[in-house]
């Protein structure tokens, strides 16, 4: 390779501006944070009501393994189901499922299910044994 054939990596010449100098007399939150950040770190959203759904615990057709079912989800489609299923067994430590649109979680984790729901503003309520 010739000298002519290589690339300069000197930092060739200046930009001749600052394209961040304009920025510098405008009131920006210190940080880095943006105003939006701010206000809703200060100030929680309302919870919405997305309706009542029913958690029970059954055995039925098993093999006497307990299950807990969450049924009555009006709504919302086969995805959200799924990306709520999957935080239920993340949070639950244990395996689960969503048929026949109702999520099957393994085990009685009616409590923890029930306070997943509540932060997904749903209104949980225990049904059945």
């Amino acid at each position: 390779m010739s000298p002519a054939d290589k690339v300069p990596t000197d930092g060739g010449q200046g930009l001749g501006q600052n394209p961040f100098g304009a920025l510098s007399g405008i009131n920006l939150p210190a940080g880095g944070q943006t105003p939006a950040a701010t206000s809703a770190a200060k100030a929680p959203l309302p919870a919405k009501n997305r309706g009542r759904v029913d958690i029970k615990r059954t055995t039925a057709g098993r093999g006497g393994k307990t299950v807990t079912v969450v049924t009555g989800f009006v709504g919302i489609g086969l995805p959200e189901k799924e990306s709520l299923a999957k935080k239920m067994r993340n949070a639950c430590g244990c395996g689960g499922t969503v048929k026949d649109g109702e999520i099957e979680i393994q085990g009685d984790q009616r409590d923890k299910i029930a306070q997943i729901l509540t932060e997904a503003g749903f209104r949980p309520v225990f049904a059945g044994g």
